[in-house]
């Protein structure tokens, strides 16, 4: 072997090499195989995780909003590593909804409301008032500033 390179994000090995032989060069490429994640639905039925479909939701959720397309597929990213490590092959729906939820509350507070009104299936405004309440009521709880969601001053 010549040389070796992994590409940025990691996942993929470059390898240069040279047959002993006939002194030829040559490129390999060597990467990382996992096991398709698989979500179980809510009426217990499995389906092939398929990443875009988290991400176009994510992106549905922070259509109009500040937020990059890197910052986006990050958050896939993280969000899938995470249930890897932690379910291996088979993830429950909820799981991969919550982890989501997780991380564009973060991110995003109306991209993290317009993704859970989906998500939990709101079928009234009554229900988005709640969870603006509650996600105010978070917020104040862990000391951070800003405008008091859902009351009034």
């Amino acid at each position: 072997m010549i040389d070796s390179r992994s590409s940025r994000d990691g996942k993929l090995i470059r390898r240069r090499r040279e047959c002993l032989k006939c002194r030829k060069r040559f490129t390999t490429y060597e990467e990382i195989h996992h096991e398709r994640l698989r979500i179980q639905k809510r009426d217990g039925q499995y389906e092939e995780f398929d990443g875009q479909k988290l991400l176009t939701g994510i992106e549905k959720a922070c259509e109009k909003r500040p937020i990059s397309t890197v910052q986006i597929e990050s958050l896939a990213e993280t969000v899938v590593s995470e249930l890897e490590n932690e379910f291996g092959r088979e993830v429950p729906s909820r799981v991969l909804g919550e982890h989501v939820m997780r991380h564009l509350r973060k991110l995003d507070e109306v991209a993290y409301v317009r993704f859970a009104s989906v998500y939990r299936q709101f079928d009234d405004v009554d229900q988005f008032v709640h969870e603006i309440k509650e996600l105010g009521r978070k917020k104040n709880d862990s000391g951070t500033t800003g405008p008091r969601v859902g009351r009034k001053h």
